[in-house]
């Protein structure tokens, strides 16, 4: 998500899926629990295990909120949620607030199970992502991207998982990227989740694969996922992507809920 301007499905094909209900997931047994945060406090995020990125300017994507720190009205716990909130609010010479926690500095690793239970916010103007990143991130996209979610408000339903690397990404016209359409994404929660190994990256929602990108090439220019990684969490305004038909002023607060985040490593 650091550099988006692509339209969706320039690579890859759509896949229909839908539920009307979708539980909680039960943790796998083979695997071993490695970190999580289950959201079950009150007030702001755990300061043990999240960090904020601060600031506007537009991250690259020309978006329009300013990312606040330490702030109930944009990041908080509640009812064994985290709750990132956008709102309509002049701050800083922007006219959206919002959040982006990352888990840098204190939480990363290297191959692995990440699961997110999430319910996405809605409307125009809106795009929430769970992605990751290089510990050692020094040029971008050389060392790496893996977006597990996004959703752009003004395609609802389209869920898009990519891998970003030298060799292949949107600037060249050469991303690797799929899309899985859920249609209660907004509405019901979901389990995002991305299995990562040292032969490949396949990724889900609600244990229906949909996204899978393997390391072939054995090049680092294709495949920097062979370092530590951390999580990262944001609700974005706008931007190249989130905002290419506008932002709808009137569909603002809106929430984007996260009921856990678990990493798991093989046991």
């Amino acid at each position: 998500m650091k550099i988006q301007n692509r339209l969706p499905l320039l690579i890859g094909g759509i896949f229909f899926f839908s539920l009307i209900y979708c539980t909680a997931q039960k943790p796998d047994s083979n695997k071993k629990l490695i970190w999580s945060d289950e959201f079950n406090g009150k007030g702001l995020p755990d300061a043990s295990k999240w960090n904020y990125d601060v600031g506007g300017g537009g991250y690259g994507n020309q978006e329009a909120q300013y990312y606040t720190k330490d702030r109930l009205e944009n990041a908080r716990m509640e009812n064994g949620n985290l709750l990132i909130e956008a709102r309509k609010e002049n701050w800083e010479k922007n006219k959206y607030t919002s959040a982006r926690l990352l888990t840098k500095g204190k939480f990363s690793f290297q191959y692995g199970t990440i699961e997110v239970r999430a319910k996405l916010p809605k409307g125009r103007g809106t795009w929430p992502a769970i992605w990751m990143m290089s510990e050692d991130m020094k040029k971008w996209p050389d060392d790496g991207e893996l977006d597990i979610m996004e959703h752009v408000g003004f395609n609802p339903g389209y869920i898009h998982a990519s891998i970003h690397t030298k060799k292949y990404n949107h600037i060249q016209g050469t991303q690797k990227t799929d899309t899985l359409v859920v249609s209660d994404a907004s509405d019901q929660f979901h389990v995002y989740k991305a299995d990562w190994t040292p032969e490949k990256i396949d990724v889900y929602i609600d244990d229906k694969k949909f996204f899978t990108y393997e390391n072939k090439e054995k090049t680092y220019e294709a495949w920097p996922f062979d370092q530590p990684y951390f999580i990262i969490l944001n609700l974005a305004v706008g931007g190249f992507w989130g905002g290419e038909e506008g932002i709808d002023d009137s569909i603002f607060p809106q929430k984007y809920y996260i009921d856990y985040v678990r990493v798991y490593q093989n046991k």
